[in-house]
């Protein structure tokens, strides 16, 4: 059975084109599937009986099942997402007074082990399907239902779940698509960001098939420490990484990236190290955002003081940039940035390599 959640619109009318329908049903599938959030054809009133019933034998829609639910005392939800043969993965929806934003993840793991990640330490299993990326969108939507106004809660959408969204790339831009799309859920680039760990070669495909809002997780300012931190570095350093920004910034729906930099104490949060990232992005309009540290078992790492961020973010904006500092959501059900791990069964066998085990 195909499941219509895979399909973007373009493919969705290829597929009715397939299957001897007018193509322009696809449209309406669509509004169906993901403005309504309809999983049974027979809902679908205004399509033809005959056209139902073909569906009905050779389709579905089937988005992934949740598992658990976790509930913040600050509004945060978190999803644990069953992706099958024993993995999940981790959906969160931030509510603030002006948007709600629905974090994806796009891989179940992820295979670019940043130090101070926790779902990089979980090793990598696979990439998610378009079905399983948007069914985290589709769900959210079900389950968070509308504002007293009837408008959908969820706002914007941020792919910096599970995994690096870039090396998932042909199932992150058919969602994409999908999230962009009138006939489906409508949202504007601005409000769509991807996050990347800095895959150079991806950042110039996403910029001319799907240039939504991108953010980068940076969080060192020279490439010896960034090579421990953030390890694709030593395949793409820094000045690499830089160009490939400002070539962004050419077609990016935002005049600015995001720079995305965890604050680790003693480790990256000093003023010299400020003074350092001054330098190395001056030539790159952008906007710092600091995250503090959140702790997960083992990491090695504890969180910069608070008097070490403020006097950090004043050396930024002193040199003219525009700085915030993330508010810790959802720490108490380990919903917050860098927290979150799933259930991975880890096909790269990275724990073993880290205990000294012989493969």
């Amino acid at each position: 059975m195909i499941n219509l959640l895979d399909f973007d619109l373009p493919g969705l009318t290829r597929y009715f084109a397939e299957i001897g329908e007018k193509p322009f049903r696809a449209k309406q599938v669509l509004r169906w599937i993901h403005q309504k959030g309809a999983s049974d054809f027979e809902q679908m009133t205004d399509l033809a009986k005959s056209l139902r019933e073909n569906l009905t034998q050779r389709a579905e829609i089937v988005a992934p099942k949740i598992r658990d639910e976790f509930r913040s005392d600050d509004g945060t939800v978190k999803w644990l997402i069953d992706t099958g043969a024993g993995n999940a993965v981790e959906t969160v929806f931030i509510p603030e007074d002006d948007r709600g934003t629905l974090c994806v993840s796009s891989q179940v793991g992820c295979a670019l082990a940043c130090t101070f990640c926790s779902t990089g330490r979980q090793g990598f299993n696979r990439n998610l399907s378009v079905s399983e990326i948007i069914g985290q969108l589709w769900l959210a939507n079900k389950a968070l239902g509308r504002d007293p106004k009837g408008e959908r809660i969820i706002s914007n959408v941020v792919m910096m779940g599970m995994g690096e969204p870039l090396t998932n790339f042909d199932n992150v831009v058919t969602a994409l698509n999908i999230m962009l799309d009138d006939h489906a859920y409508g949202l504007s680039r601005r409000r769509v960001t991807v996050s990347t760990s800095g895959v150079v070669p991806a950042m110039d495909r996403l910029a001319a098939a799907c240039p939504v809002a991108l953010a980068v997780s940076l969080h060192a300012p020279n490439d010896a420490l960034r090579d421990v931190l953030v390890p694709i570095n030593q395949k793409y350093p820094l000045a690499e990484l830089m160009a490939a920004c400002q070539r962004y910034l050419e077609v990016a729906p935002r005049d600015f990236i995001t720079f995305e930099y965890v604050m680790l104490d003693g480790v990256n949060d000093s003023l010299s190290h400020a003074a350092q990232l001054i330098a190395l992005t001056r030539d790159v309009p952008c906007k710092f955002n600091l995250i503090p540290f959140n702790p997960f078992p083992d990491s090695g790492y504890a969180r910069s003081k608070p008097e070490a961020i403020r006097r950090f973010r004043e050396a930024l904006q002193e040199a003219g940039y525009v700085v915030t500092t993330r508010k810790t959501r959802g720490d108490d059900i380990d919903a917050a940035c860098g927290q979150l791990a799933g259930q991975v069964h880890d096909k790269t066998k990275r724990k073993l390599h880290k205990e000294g085990v012989t493969l």
